[in-house]
C-alpha cells in the first residue's frame, strides 16, 4: 500500500534511446538538459523541454562510459567529467552561449522541436593536454575534448565535483579514490591532490558534501567512508558500517532540507517546526543516504563534536583540536520495499523526497515526516493508508516534537519492463506540458536509466 493519492506517473522516454545499456543520467545544474552514460562508449545529451537528443559525445573513451558529472559554478560554458571502464576520466567542454542568447538555452536548441543531431569526435589528442579550439561559430557548437586524466588501474565507477568545482573525485575497481584539482589556468591542467586507498574492495561511488570539502565513498567492502583534508593531507575521518552487502550508491541531503509537516498545521506553525528542526541539527549538517546489495536504504547522521573552550573561561578555543575523526551513526533504515539489490538512491534538494531503484525494476519514493506522541494518537487511522513507518533513531537529545519517521509515498513495478534499473535522479521539470500553477517552477521529475538502453521520465503526484 502507498500513501493515499500519491502515485508515480510515466511522462516520456528520452529519444532516441541508446542501443546498449545505459548506466547513469546526470541533470545539468542550471540548464534543462541531462547527460546519459552508455555502454556504447558515448554520452548522450538530451533536452528536458522536449525529451529529444541534442548531441552525442563520442570518441573519447575506448570502453563503456560508466559515469559522468557536471562541474558546478561554471559560467558561459558547460564542463562534463566522464569516467569509463577503460580506466580513464575525460573532461569535456561546450559553450552554452555563443553570441545568440545569454544562458545558453538557444544555443542548446532546448526550445526547438527537433534535436541538433549527433556530434562526433575522434581519439586524437588522447593522453595529452589539447589546446582549446578557436571559438568560431562552427567549433563553438561542438563538444571539445579538453583533457584525459589517467591514473586508475581499472574501471572508473564514479566521478563527483566538489561544491566549489575546484576538486574532482574519481573512484575505481582498483580500490582507490583519486582527488584532482582543476588548476583553472586556461590550459586544462589538473593536479593530483591525493590517492586514497583505505577501501578493501571495489569503490562503487563517491559524492561530495553539498557545502563542505568533505567526501563520502561507498564500496564493495560494505562500508561507507568519510574523507577530509587535514592541512595538506587527505585522510579518512570515519568508517560507517551497517550494510550487509555492497554499497552501490550514496547521496547527500540538501543543505536547506526539512521533513514534511502535518497538513493540520498552519503555514506559520509548519515553518516554526521546520526552523526548530534545522536549528537543532545545525551542528551535524546534512545527512547521507545509502543503498546496498542488502536491499536496504539507510540514513546516516554526523554526531556534532563538543566545542572545546579555554580553561575555565567558557570562551571557544582557537587551538585546532587533535584529530579529525568524526562519529557517524545510523539514523534510520527506510521501510523495506525492494526484492533485489538497490543500485541507486537520490535525495531531492527541493522537496526532501527520496527515490530508489534497482535490480527488481521498481521505483520507490519515500517521505520523511514529523511525528510526535500526539500525532501517533490522532493519526492512527491515517497510518493505515501507508507502508509501515520507520521512526528515526536520535542522538538521545532530540525533543519528541522534532522526531521524524520515513514512509513509502509511492511505488511502481517494472518501470523498464523486465530490465534492471541502474540509476535514478531528480531533475527540475522543464517540459511545456508541465502543470500551470504557481509552484510549477519547483516541480520535479525522476529520470531512470536501464539495461535496455532506455531513459524514462516520471512525475510524482501527491
Amino acid at each position: 500500500m502507498t500513501a493515499a493519492g500519491a502515485r508515480i506517473s510515466y511522462l516520456s522516454d528520452l529519444t532516441p534511446p541508446s542501443l546498449e545499456r545505459t548506466w547513469l543520467t546526470a541533470p545539468h545544474p542550471t540548464l534543462p538538459i541531462v547527460a546519459t552514460c552508455s555502454a556504447d562508449k558515448t554520452v548522450r545529451i538530451y533536452s528536458l523541454t522536449n525529451f529529444k537528443l541534442l548531441s552525442t559525445i563520442s570518441g573519447g573513451h575506448k570502453r563503456s562510459v560508466r559515469t559522468c558529472a557536471w562541474k558546478p559554478l561554471v559560467k558561459g560554458e558547460s564542463v562534463l567529467a566522464t569516467g569509463s571502464f577503460d580506466a580513464t576520466v575525460g573532461i569535456w567542454r561546450r559553450w552554452d552561449s555563443y553570441g545568440r542568447e545569454e544562458g545558453g538555452s538557444q544555443a542548446w536548441a532546448i526550445d526547438d522541436s527537433k534535436p541538433n543531431g549527433e556530434e562526433n569526435h575522434d581519439d586524437e589528442g588522447r593522453g595529452s593536454l589539447r589546446p582549446e579550439d578557436d571559438h568560431d561559430a562552427e567549433d563553438e557548437e561542438e563538444w571539445r575534448f579538453a583533457v584525459l586524466l589517467d591514473g586508475h588501474d581499472s574501471e572508473v565507477k564514479s566521478v563527483s565535483w566538489s561544491p566549489s568545482g575546484i576538486l574532482l573525485a574519481t573512484c575505481a575497481r582498483d580500490k582507490s579514490i583519486w582527488i584532482w584539482e582543476d588548476l583553472d589556468d586556461g590550459d586544462n591542467n589538473f593536479e593530483t591532490v591525493a590517492v586514497l586507498q583505505e577501501h578493501t574492495g571495489d569503490v562503487k561511488c563517491v559524492s561530495w558534501h553539498p557545502t563542505e570539502e568533505c567526501l563520502a565513498s561507498g564500496s564493495y567492502d560494505d562500508t561507507i567512508r568519510i574523507w577530509r583534508e587535514d592541512i595538506d593531507d587527505w585522510g579518512q575521518v570515519a568508517c560507517l558500517k551497517g550494510h550487509g552487502g555492497t554499497v552501490w550508491y550514496i547521496d547527500w541531503e540538501g543543505a536547506d532540507n526539512a521533513p514534511s509537516t502535518s497538513p493540520s498545521l498552519t503555514a506559520d506553525e509548519a515553518a516554526a517546526v521546520k526552523d526548530r528542526w534545522k536549528e537543532h541539527h545545525a551542528l551535524s549538517g546534512p545527512r547521507l543516504i545509502s543503498c546496498s546489495d542488502d536491499r536496504t536504504v539507510r540514513v546516516w547522521r554526523r554526531k556534532p563534536k563538543q566545542q572545546s573552550s579555554s580553561a575555565g573561561t567558557g570562551m571557544p578555543s582557537i587551538i585546532r583540536p587533535v584529530g579529525l575523526d568524526e562519529t557517524w551513526y545510523e539514523e534510520a533504515v527506510l521501510p523495506a520495499a525492494h526484492d533485489l539489490s538497490i543500485y541507486a538512491v537520490t535525495w531531492s534538494k527541493r522537496t526532501g523526497l527520496v527515490a530508489s531503484a534497482g535490480a527488481d525494476g521498481k521505483i520507490v519514493v519515500y517521505e520523511e515526516r514529523f511525528v510526535s506522541a500526539d500525532d501517533n494518537l490522532s493519526n492512527e487511522g491515517d497510518k493505515m493508508d501507508v507502508e509501515p513507518a520507520v521512526e528515526n533513531q536520535t542522538d538521545g537529545h532530540t525533543p519528541p516534537s522534532l522526531r521524524t519517521e520515513w514512509v513509502i509515498l509511492a511505488t511502481i513495478d517494472a518501470a523498464h519492463g523486465i530490465y534492471e534499473v541502474n540509476h535514478i535522479s531528480w531533475a527540475k521539470r522543464a517540459d511545456r506540458k508541465r502543470h500551470e500553477s504557481s509552484s510549477a517552477g519547483e516541480e520535479e521529475i525522476l529520470v531512470t536509466t536501464a539495461d535496455d538502453g532506455s531513459v524514462k521520465v516520471w512525475t510524482v503526484d501527491r
